[in-house]
Order: structure tokens, then C-alpha cells, then sequence
């Protein structure tokens, strides 16, 4: 494709995205857009195509790690910095755009929430959500970072947080970087202990809910505690 041709199939390319947003776009068509803007001449539609034969889908080329993304041949620096802003920018509008007052009433409404606060982090985080009496959360708060053991999530600095909040209840939450979300025994013994203390200060603990980024489990609904 020469220079004015690649110039005229990127002008149009962006007069649509202007006119209509993506509703129209083809998975392989945004991902030449986005490369397009690190990529100054050079035709960018058969690179787009490579990258989502290799990844599957749009949501997985933009998950790639700068390592897997410069493995595909054409793809440069400035195309890796491209991906990996529009990715991060899109989390934090979403996450922003999520509503101040949240109903978390069922372990799906949950897993879905976290997915999108700790679903893709390479540790260990360990959250508790804490509710008022109408599921509505009131507070995230991250408890630790690392592989849970009882020495890291301590039952003092879950209940004191709760007492700040005025929580009625609480959910416990982590992650596991492994894409397995099947509970530990570790987990179900920090889960368990947690579980006496609260019985102790009066307040609920819902569930604990382990999540990855595609999948999650509930130990409530496993019968873990």
C-alpha cells in the first residue's frame, strides 16, 4: 500500500470512529486505529490481524505483557507504549465511572467488581469490602500484598477498618495471580479464624470471594465456612 493510499485509509478510518465511535468497528480494525498512532506511515492493517490471531480477542491483546506484545514482528516501542495507555486509561475510566454507592448482593455482582480492581495483579492482594446493612459498599480497603498467611492478614487490621466504616458486614476478597481460584487450605484457615473474631465483635462476614481474571469461587458457595 503506498504512502497516500495508507493516508487516506487512515483518514477514513478515524472520520468513522469521530462519526459513530467503535459500535462499527471489527475487533482487528481498532487495533489498527491504536496502532496507527505509533506508527507514522507504515500500513498497520495486517499487523493488527497478526496480533489478534495471536492473542484471540481484543481484551487479551491489550492484557499482553510488553514482552509478549514486541515478540510480534513490526510491532515497536511506540506501538507497545500505545497499548499499554489506552489499556490503563480504559481501567481507571472505568473504575472512576463505577457508581459512589455499589450494591454488592450476590457473589457474581462481587467477583465482576473485583475483576476489574484486582483481577489482573501479578500479587497476592488481599481486600475487605466492607457493607452497611443494604449490601451498598461503603469501603474497599486493602488489607496486604503477598501470599496470605496469618501473619499478613492480622483480624486486628480487618476489624479496625470496619469500625471506621461503620460496617455492618463485610466480604472478604483476593486474587490469585495463578488463574486458579480454587481456595488454599491456607485460605480457608485465614478465612475460618477471621470468621471467630468477627463472631466475637458482631459483625457479618458474607463470604470470601477468590478471583482471577476470567473466573471466581465463593467459599460460601464451596461450603468453606
Amino acid at each position: 500500500m503506498s504512502i497516500t493510499s495508507t493516508s487516506g485509509h487512515r483518514s477514513r478510518l478515524r472520520k468513522r470512529f469521530l462519526q459513530s465511535g467503535l459500535e462499527a468497528f471489527l475487533d482487528y480494525e481498532i487495533i489498527e486505529l491504536l496502532l496507527t498512532l505509533g506508527t507514522p506511515r507504515k500500513d498497520c492493517k495486517q499487523m493488527a490481524k497478526v496480533l489478534l490471531k495471536k492473542f484471540g480477542n481484543l481484551r487479551a491483546v491489550l492484557e499482553a505483557s510488553p514482552v509478549e506484545l514486541q515478540q510480534i514482528k513490526g510491532v515497536g516501542p511506540n506501538n507497545i507504549f500505545g497499548i499499554k495507555l489506552f489499556q490503563a486509561m480504559a481501567e481507571r475510566y472505568a473504575r472512576e465511572k463505577m457508581p459512589s454507592k455499589i450494591t454488592l448482593d450476590s457473589s457474581l455482582a462481587v467477583a465482576h467488581y473485583l475483576q476489574n480492581v484486582i483481577g489482573k495483579e501479578k500479587k497476592e492482594n488481599f481486600l475487605a469490602l466492607f457493607l452497611d446493612s443494604r449490601n451498598r459498599l461503603l469501603k474497599a480497603s486493602k488489607i496486604s500484598i503477598g501470599s496470605l498467611t496469618a501473619s499478613i492478614v492480622h483480624p486486628r487490621e480487618v476489624f479496625k477498618e470496619a469500625m471506621r466504616y461503620s460496617a455492618a458486614q463485610i466480604i472478604l476478597a483476593h486474587n490469585h495471580p495463578s488463574d486458579d481460584p480454587q481456595p488454599s487450605p491456607e485460605d480457608v484457615a485465614m478465612t475460618r479464624r477471621l470468621e471467630e473474631v468477627a463472631k466475637i465483635v458482631g459483625i457479618d462476614i458474607l463470604d470470601h470471594i477468590i478471583v482471577t481474571k476470567n473466573s471466581f469461587k465463593s467459599l460460601r458457595a464451596e461450603h468453606l465456612m
